[in-house]
């Protein structure tokens, strides 16, 4: 996939089953951190297109810069947009991990079905057994409507767990 919008539709699915031991925007983080070594590639013209970023191996350490640093930067703009004082909103470091290697492995994935020159287990193997899996259109509605589908779950939860809490028992 090109860049970052269409690996966001599973990260808003996700988001919509796992709702605060989830971060949107850490995995979000995740993605620019994934698509860097490629815009580079294609900005200079030199190098791998789908290099080290696009391995397992990559996509651990990428997860493990995403979490380490997007926690700090998610915390810091959700307490600015919601003009939270004092202790404000925190991300737990559980969530930050988790919401980053989710982010790194469902993108890796993604690529690997799309992209020929994926090689998800470099340095152990160059063969890339997702390719092809689905086709590319199939992939992109399957981002599309897991993006749409979530963001309308995500409403329905959100609903539902305020109207329980608020509902005398």
């Amino acid at each position: 996939m090109p860049f970052t919008p269409l690996h966001v539709g599973p990260g808003l699915f996700i988001k919509a089953l796992l709702q605060g031991s989830f971060s949107l925007m850490i995995f979000g983080w995740t993605q620019i951190l994934m698509d860097i070594q490629p815009l580079l590639v294609m900005i200079t013209g030199e190098g791998h297109l789908q290099g080290f970023s696009h391995t397992y191996l990559g996509a651990s350490l990428i997860a493990v810069l995403a979490a380490l640093t997007g926690k700090h930067l998610s915390e810091y703009g959700l307490n600015r947009l919601a003009m939270v004082r004092d202790n404000g909103l925190r991300i737990r470091w559980w969530v930050a991990f988790a919401s980053a290697f989710i982010g790194s492995f469902s993108h890796l994935i993604l690529d690997a079905i799309m992209h020929t020159d994926v090689q998800p287990f470099y340095p152990f193997f160059t063969d890339n057994r997702l390719q092809g899996f689905m086709s590319i259109p199939a992939l992109h509605k399957l981002c599309l409507y897991s993006g749409l589908v979530g963001a309308g779950l995500y409403f329905v939860v959100r609903w539902f767990l305020r109207y329980r809490r608020r509902r005398p028992e």
